[in-house]
């Protein structure tokens, strides 16, 4: 038996609003297969909370197209519920952003457009496409932002005043060591640290200046201390408070 035409009215349709839009656009129709199609994994890219996500929730997709911009940018068309007249077109997500980059930006919900190419196009240009770029442009900059480097906490030597002397944990690079030694700090091996004497403050004021230049020519800032106040006798120290509770939030 002959197979019966499949309707390609949509994919018609598709076509020539490509050739209206702004910019180079092309059109991908894809055509009702049964199981044997793709129609799942673009629908989960329509980025839309609006009645268009709540027809695609409600609706089950037997064929649509997929406009493209030489960009990259989507754009999603299928029938409404019940095939009636006209069809819905949407902001389709960029595949290649984490989830975490959409986080705090508006989805560009789509649009119910006439079964006009010409009149849809005029819609998109004017509603749909201004929110769609500039949603693109907010996720497309909070994942760059999630890329690069994060800064981290400089490396420090912390000081801590012993009494009349200064002690510094003992360090595990040795040319922070060697920075210590150099201007009279003496390890102590049964405590594991090395200390600077307070005999002579003078001396003592003097080695501090000078480990500490010598540090930060290693990129290491230096930090003076005095040691942690003990609480008084029959009480507890205060817990620090916890850390906020977030709700979970999706992006998208």
């Amino acid at each position: 038996m002959h197979d019966p035409t499949p309707d390609t009215s949509l994919g018609a349709f598709a076509a020539v609003l490509a050739g209206e839009l702004p910019g180079a656009w092309s059109s991908t129709y894809h055509p009702d297969r049964g199981s044997n199609n793709d129609h799942g994994a673009l629908t989960d890219r329509v980025w839309d909370m609006n009645d268009v996500a709540d027809a695609l929730a409600k609706h089950t997709v037997d064929h649509c197209a997929v406009l493209t911009r030489d960009d990259g940018t989507r754009l999603f068309v299928a029938d409404p519920p019940g095939h009636g007249k006209g069809y819905l077109i949407a902001a389709m997500a960029p595949d290649d952003a984490p989830d975490e980059a959409f986080r705090g930006v508006r989805e560009p919900d789509g649009i119910a457009a006439v079964a006009d190419p010409f009149s849809a196009a005029e819609d998109i240009t004017h509603d749909l496409l201004p929110r769609y770029d500039k949603a693109l442009a907010q996720v497309r900059s909070n994942a760059a932002w999630l890329a690069a480097p994060q800064p981290t906490e400089p490396e420090h030597v912390v000081m801590t005043w012993s009494g009349e002397a200064i002690v510094v944990d003992k360090p595990d690079r040795a040319d922070v060591t060697k920075a210590l030694t150099d201007h009279g700090f003496v390890f102590a091996p049964d405590r594991n640290v090395f200390v600077l004497s307070g005999d002579d403050t003078a001396h003592q004021a003097a080695s501090v200046r000078a480990t500490g230049d010598r540090l930060s020519e290693l990129g290491i800032g230096t930090v003076l201390r005095h040691p942690q106040a003990r609480p008084a006798l029959g009480t507890a120290p205060v817990a620090p408070p916890g850390p906020p509770v977030t709700s979970p939030y999706r992006g998208r």
